[in-house]
C-alpha cells in the first residue's frame, strides 16, 4: 500500500506487478480488492486508488466527494508513480472515473476499459437514485426499514446484485460520512458532455450485464456506440451466477488488453 497525500486526506494507493500501466478503478462503496478480483493481474502492472471514504483512504472534507475529484486524485497517484501514459478502466463509478480521464486527459490514455458504467454523460441519472433512498435509512441504522422498502423491493427483482450490496452498507463502521459520500456521487457525474464522449479516439472496451438495475446495460450499448471503434462485450448476470461473472470479465479483459500488446 502506497500513501498518498491529497487536500488532507491520505489515500491509500496500490501499485502491483510489471509493464506497461494500467489504472483501474473500483466501484462506489468498493475497493482495491474489488478491483484484483476480477483483473487478469499476471504478467501486468496495475494501478488502483482506493477513493476518498473508501477502502483504507480516509474521507477528508466531504466537499470534495465528486467524480471530478476523485479523477483528480487518481491522476496524482499516477504521477507520484512516474506513470504518463496508462490504459485506464474501472468498474461503475470507476468506469466513470475512467471515461472523464479519457475524455479530459487524452493526451495520458492509451485505451479505454468501461465495466458495467453507471453513468453515460448526464448527472443524477434514474438509476443512482437508490443510492439517494437508502441514506435516511442507513444514518437511522434501520436494516430491517430499507430491507422493507419500495426501493429495496424493486432491486429485489431488477438487480439482486445491488440489493447485496446495498445492504452490506449497514455493516460499515462509518456509516454517517458513507452516507453523505454515496449522497454526494449518487447525484454527480463524469462532468463531461456526449460531445467528449465521442471524441475518445484510443481503443475502447466496454462490458455490460443484464439484471442490474444500477447499471443498466443500455448504458454500456450507449457508450460503445458513442466511442469509435469500442468493442462491447456482454458478461453473464452477476446476481444469476458470480463465478462466472467473473471468469468473463478476466476473460474478456485478458483479450483486450493482448490485443493492446501486439
Amino acid at each position: 500500500m502506497i500513501i498518498l497525500e491529497r487536500n488532507g486526506a491520505k489515500l491509500a494507493g496500490y501499485d502491483v506487478g510489471d509493464g506497461p500501466a494500467i489504472i483501474f478503478q473500483h466501484g462506489l462503496g468498493g475497493d482495491e480488492a474489488q478491483v484484483a478480483q476480477v483483473f487478469p493481474q499476471q504478467g501486468r502492472r496495475r494501478l488502483t486508488l482506493e477513493c476518498r471514504a473508501q477502502g483504507k483512504s480516509e474521507a477528508g472534507d466531504p466537499k470534495h466527494f465528486s467524480i471530478r475529484q476523485f479523477t483528480d486524485d487518481v491522476l496524482a497517484f499516477a504521477n507520484a508513480r512516474s506513470v504518463e501514459r496508462f490504459v485506464v478502466g474501472g468498474i461503475s463509478m470507476g468506469a466513470a472515473i475512467a471515461l472523464r480521464t479519457a475524455a479530459m486527459r487524452p493526451e495520458r490514455v492509451s485505451a479505454l476499459i468501461l465495466a458495467r458504467p453507471a453513468w453515460v454523460a448526464d448527472t443524477a441519472p434514474e438509476n443512482m437514485d437508490v443510492f439517494a433512498k437508502l441514506v435516511p435509512f442507513l444514518l437511522d441504522d434501520d436494516r430491517a426499514g430499507f430491507a422493507a422498502s419500495q426501493t429495496a423491493q424493486l432491486l429485489k427483482h431488477q438487480g439482486p446484485d445491488n440489493l447485496a450490496s446495498l445492504m452490506g452498507f449497514f455493516d460499515r463502521p462509518n456509516r454517517a460520512i458513507f452516507a453523505k459520500l454515496i449522497a454526494s456521487i449518487s447525484n454527480d457525474g463524469p462532468q463531461i458532455t456526449t460531445y467528449e464522449i465521442a471524441q475518445i479516439k484510443v481503443p475502447t472496451l466496454v462490458l455490460g450485464n443484464a439484471q442490474d438495475w444500477v447499471h443498466p446495460i443500455a448504458y454500456a450499448h450507449t457508450l460503445a456506440a458513442m466511442i469509435p471503434g469500442a468493442q462491447f462485450v456482454e458478461l453473464p448476470s452477476k446476481a444469476t451466477d458470480m463465478f462466472y461473472h467473473i471468469k468473463t470479465f478476466r476473460t474478456a479483459v485478458d483479450a483486450f488488453l493482448k490485443q493492446l500488446g501486439s
